[in-house]
C-alpha cells in the first residue's frame, strides 16, 4: 500500500477489552487420575499447569457474551452502538445461526452485522484485519472482535497426547477510530492449506457427515500431528513476525510488548530467542489457561491490560498460527 493510500484511511485500534474463562478448572494433577500422564511430563513440554473447562451449560456464545460485556463497558459503548461483530470460533454453538448472530442477539446490539470467522487459532488477527479493513473504508465505525474458543466439547479425554494442550475461554475487544499515530500499523496473514491434516477434525461437514460410525471412530475429536505442527510453528511465528515489523517500518527493537499465540511454551521462547526479546516484553499465561484456539491472543492481550503492562504509545506485536494451516501477525500502537 502507498504512503497516500495510508494517509488516507483512518487510522484504527483498539478502544475497549475484556475476556472471561469458565469457573471450572481441571489441573495436571487432574488428568493424572484420567490418562497416563503426570504434571512434571506435560510442565516440561508445554509449559501448561492448568486450564478453565466450561460448565455443561455453557456454550461458545456464552463465553463471548461475558467477554463482550466487559469491553463494552471498557469502551464505555452500549450494545445498540456496535456495526459489526465477527467471533472467531471452531467451536461454534452451531453450524447455523452463526455464533456471531446468536450473540448479537444476546447483547441486543440490533443494528449490528455479524458473522464468524474460522481460522483456528489464527482466527482473532483475521478478524482483526477484517473489522479494520472495514472500519478504514468508511463502511463501519466500529466493531466488536472476539475469539472465543470452547475446546473440552471436542477434547478426546482418552487421547493424552491433545488432552493435556487444551481450555476454553474468550477475548473480546472493541475497535474504533483512534488519534493519528496510533493503532494497526500491518497485518500479515497467510495459510499452507497443504497441512490441513495435520490438525483437523475429520468429520461434521460435509465431506464426512455424522453417523453412528463416525462417532465410534472418535472423528469428532480434534487430531493434531504435534510434531509436524512444532515445527510449523516455530517456523512461522519467526516469519510471520520480521514480515509484520517490515510492513510496517519497524525493527525487533521497537516491540515494547510482544503477545504470541499461547500453545506451548517452548514455541514462545523460540519466538523471543529470534527477536532477542527479554522476558519482561513477552505475555506468557500458557501456564493458566493452555491453548484456547482463537481465545488465546486477546486472553492475554486483556491480561496484560489489565495488569498495567500496556501504556499509551507502546508498540505491541501479535502473532498466531493454528489449523487450516494459518497464521496471523498484526503491529499495533496502543
Amino acid at each position: 500500500m502507498s504512503e497516500d493510500m495510508k494517509q488516507q484511511l483512518r487510522p484504527v485500534g483498539i478502544i475497549g477489552t475484556g475476556k472471561y474463562v469458565p469457573g471450572r478448572i481441571l489441573t495436571n494433577s487432574d488428568l493424572e487420575k484420567m490418562v497416563e500422564t503426570n504434571d512434571e511430563w506435560i510442565v516440561s513440554r508445554t509449559g501448561i499447569r492448568e486450564r478453565h473447562i466450561a460448565a455443561p451449560h455453557e456454550a461458545t456464545s456464552d463465553l463471548a457474551y461475558e467477554a463482550a460485556l466487559k469491553a463494552l463497558d471498557s469502551a464505555g459503548m452500549k450494545a445498540e452502538d456496535l456495526d459489526l461483530i465477527i467471533v472467531a470460533t471452531v467451536t461454534p454453538d452451531s453450524t447455523v445461526p452463526s455464533t456471531a448472530c446468536i450473540l448479537q442477539d444476546k447483547l441486543g446490539a440490533k443494528g449490528a452485522a455479524a458473522f464468524d470467522l474460522s481460522a483456528a487459532c489464527s482466527g482473532f488477527v483475521y478478524s482483526l484485519a477484517t473489522a479494520t479493513g472495514f472500519i478504514q473504508n468508511g463502511m463501519y465505525n466500529n466493531a466488536l472482535v472476539i475469539g472465543a474458543d470452547t475446546l473440552s466439547r471436542i477434547t478426546d479425554y482418552t487421547d493424552r497426547n491433545t488432552c493435556v494442550l487444551f481450555g476454553d475461554g474468550a477475548g473480546a475487544v472493541i475497535i474504533g477510530e483512534v488519534p493519528e499515530g496510533r493503532g494497526f500499523q500491518s497485518f500479515d496473514l497467510g495459510a499452507e492449506g497443504s497441512g490441513g491434516s495435520l490438525l483437523n477434525i475429520e468429520a461434521g461437514g460435509s465431506r464426512l457427515p455424522a453417523s453412528h460410525q463416525t462417532i465410534e471412530d472418535k472423528k469428532h475429536f480434534l487430531y493434531m500431528n504435534g510434531r509436524e505442527v512444532f515445527k510449523f510453528a516455530v517456523r512461522v511465528m519467526g516469519t510471520a513476525t520480521e514480515r509484520v515489523l517490515t510492513k510496517a517500518g519497524l525493527g525487533k527493537e521497537n516491540i515494547d510488548l510482544f503477545v504470541p499465540h499461547q500453545a506451548n511454551i517452548r514455541i514462545i521462547q523460540s519466538a523471543m530467542q529470534r527477536l532477542d526479546l527479554p522476558p519482561e516484553k513477552c505475555v506468557i499465561n500458557v501456564d493458566k489457561y493452555a491453548n484456547t484456539s482463537a481465545a488465546s491472543i486477546p486472553l492475554a492481550l486483556v491480561e496484560a491490560a489489565e495488569e498495567g503492562r500496556i501504556k499509551e504509545g507502546d508498540t505491541l506485536l501479535m502473532v498466531g498460527f493454528g489449523g487450516g494451516l494459518t497464521w496471523g501477525a498484526s503491529v499495533l500502537i496502543w
